[in-house]
């Protein structure tokens, strides 16, 4: 299955904390750029991973062939051509960074996009930076005009319930300020999911996706519900764009209950070939986690 998100590596702090070491990755396809990122380690500062470490907050790197991507060459013959950086920190404690890579998507229609609310200069989201592959200017044009009020949008609406919001189908959603604009690009879902950081500023990642290139093979929205704060499953999110809510059969897989638990997040690659896993990625809100999204990649 072709899909938006096509790798995803994650990063934690080693026993001393001056070091981020790479734990591990599912890299689908692009299983030698995944043998070359064996054994590495950033510092501070470091790369893309030490980037979104010290400056804690999200950093979209929309050419991996620029900037501070130590791996350009590796990731161009395995055609990753952007990434997400996504600092975890529960308040102020640091956990981890979380990379997910596109690629190939010049030639496809979708995009990821980063989001920033900064309430010194606006109280809107404005976005930060995009990468939109071959999605007709129009699309990226409209995004760069938008401003998002809290509770507008896919990324207003992540900002104000401080979870994850899906749309299946944006040209049908009110929410979402560029239904038309998505609907002429050809976008059809989309999916948005706060950043938390420590400070005053507030991010939001979306990914927007066509029918047939989805952002995952499936994606998982877990939170807690009840006073024993069961984890459950809010909604699913399959390949082919259709969601579902209620409880999956056998409850949660061990590695979103291990997010839970540690708020870590952590990976379960699929025993066999293909390079296939799912990511847990904890969403920490007041000093505990209260989601945790899982990306069959």
């Amino acid at each position: 299955m072709n899909t938006l998100i096509k790798a995803a590596e994650l990063w934690l702090p080693d026993a001393d904390g001056q070091l981020l070491e790479l734990t591990g990755g599912l890299y689908g396809a692009a299983a030698a750029f995944g043998f070359l990122s064996r054994g590495m380690c950033f510092g501070r500062g470091e790369g893309l991973p030490g980037m979104a470490w010290e400056e804690r907050r999200p950093i979209l790197l929309k050419d991996l062939r620029t900037g501070p991507f130590r791996r350009a060459e590796a990731a161009r013959s395995a055609g990753l051509s952007c990434a997400v950086a996504h600092p975890v920190f529960v308040e102020d404690r640091f956990k981890a960074v979380v990379l997910l890579f596109c690629g190939d998507v010049e030639a496809e229609v979708g995009a990821v996009e980063l989001w920033r609310n900064d309430p010194r200069v606006t109280p809107d989201m404005t976005l930060a930076d995009g990468y939109y592959g071959a999605t007709p200017d129009g699309f990226e044009a409209a995004s760069n005009d938008t401003y998002l009020e809290r509770g507008t949008g896919l990324p207003g609406l992540a900002w104000q319930h401080e979870a994850s919001v899906h749309f299946a189908d944006l040209s049908r959603s009110a929410s979402f300020p560029r239904a038309a604009a998505a609907a002429s690009a050809g976008i059809r879902s989309g999916l948005a999911f706060p950043c938390p950081v420590p400070g005053r500023e507030n991010y939001a990642v979306s990914f927007l996706w066509p029918a047939d290139i989805p952002a995952a093979r499936r994606i998982e929205s877990w939170i807690r519900v009840g006073e024993d704060a069961t984890p459950t499953l809010a909604y699913a999110v399959d390949g082919d764009g259709a969601a579902a809510a209620g409880s999956a059969a056998g409850g949660p897989d061990a590695v979103v209950l291990r997010a839970f638990a540690t708020s870590v997040p952590a990976l379960a690659p699929q025993p066999g070939p293909g390079g296939h896993g799912v990511l847990a990625l904890p969403i920490a809100i007041d000093g505990g986690v209260t989601e945790v999204l899982a990306f069959s990649i």
